[in-house]
């Protein structure tokens, strides 16, 4: 049984659930299943990055909608239940293998049979025996070679079903990992894609000694679109802006869903130049575009969105480049908004 669980079923597990609970109420979140779960770690302080993600936003005064809810179970919970799938599915997968293995230990002891009884039937053959005694062998043989070739049709059979099943388990397996690395608002990318593919291209990038780039992109007064409009209409931008990256990426780029209105793209053996050209233009497109209300097909204004690049440099970590790229964001905040900033900025680097 998990800490967690003696804990809760301990003396004080009533008290827990009651704070854990006027936590959710202080901070104007529903008191749903997947709720309790994120509010119930971060109470027990089971999880450091949960924690620090809470606290965060309860720093930034900016509240727990729908939205960053939901996000913080697919980030830090979701993973599990896709495991527990995986597991399931190894499970069945090792039950069907251990079934074929039986099957044909089964065929090869049944041939081993035939194959005496075929031997045999060689050797009296070649004695001269009475007609009747050839019949009896040849009726003999007739049986056996019925009875193998039933085994082989039934072998066939389950060899069949098994591939069919496992096919199946297969289909599933990869069905669980996608899911498990997209986020489920704009079918891009999620945070666990992001980490690891960015691992994954900065090892590529040093071993292949080329170039990569990493953008970051958050839309300008994401809070006002959403006070103003609805948390529907702030889903419709977030599909807008996730639209307008795949259009503007190559097919080796990743474009991820980095947290809340904040989006990353990963550009392998790019150029600081390129990437620079390819931030620039989604910028202006972005903000050339005017958005309508779906439901009511009322005017949402003009979009922006700030951009902030960091170029791979010797000696940088995964976490050295998001900072960067994330320090190059907020001056393009701080700067006014609806911009690109690059690492090569000199003032990214004044204390």
């Amino acid at each position: 049984m998990a800490h967690q669980d003696l804990l809760m079923q301990g003396p004080g597990g009533e008290s827990i659930a009651s704070e854990t609970l006027d936590l959710m109420r202080l901070h104007g979140v529903p008191p749903t299943a997947d709720n309790y779960e994120v509010w119930l770690c971060y109470r027990l302080a089971r999880n450091q990055a949960l924690r620090e993600a809470i606290d965060a936003r309860i720093a930034a005064g900016e509240g727990f909608n729908a939205e960053f809810n939901a996000e913080l179970h697919e980030r830090f919970f979701t993973g599990l239940g896709a495991s527990a799938q995986i597991v399931l599915a190894g499970e069945r997968i090792a039950r069907d293998l251990s079934q074929v293995l039986s099957f044909l230990k089964s065929a090869e002891e049944k041939s081993d049979d035939y194959g005496r009884t075929l031997e045999s039937a060689a050797t009296d053959l070649n004695r001269g025996l009475a007609p009747e005694q050839i019949r009896q062998i040849v009726s003999s043989l007739a049986a056996a070679t019925l009875d193998m070739a039933n085994h082989n049709q039934h072998l066939n059979e389950q060899l069949q079903r098994s591939g069919r099943e496992i096919e199946t388990l297969r289909a599933s397996l990869e069905s669980v990992r996608v899911e498990s690395l997209t986020d489920s608002l704009t079918g891009l990318a999620n945070r666990r894609m992001f980490d690891e593919t960015l691992r994954m291209r900065l090892d590529e990038a040093r071993a292949q000694r080329s170039e990569l780039c990493l953008i970051l992109c958050d839309i300008d007064h994401f809070k006002r679109f959403n006070d103003t409009w609805g948390h529907h209409t702030g889903d419709q931008i977030l599909r807008f802006l996730a639209s307008a990256l795949q259009s503007h990426a190559r097919p080796d780029f990743l474009i991820a869903r980095y947290g809340g209105e904040e989006f990353a793209m990963i550009m392998p053996r790019v150029s600081a130049r390129v990437a620079a050209q390819t931030a620039e233009s989604l910028r202006a497109a972005i903000q050339a575009k005017r958005l309508r209300r779906r439901s009511t097909n009322e005017d949402l204004g003009q979009v922006t969105v700030s951009l902030g690049i960091a170029r791979l440099q010797p000696g940088d970590t995964p976490q050295g480049l998001v900072e960067r790229a994330d320090a190059c964001l907020y001056a393009s905040k701080r700067n006014g908004r609806n911009q690109v900033t690059t690492d090569a900025t000199p003032v990214l680097y004044v204390a």
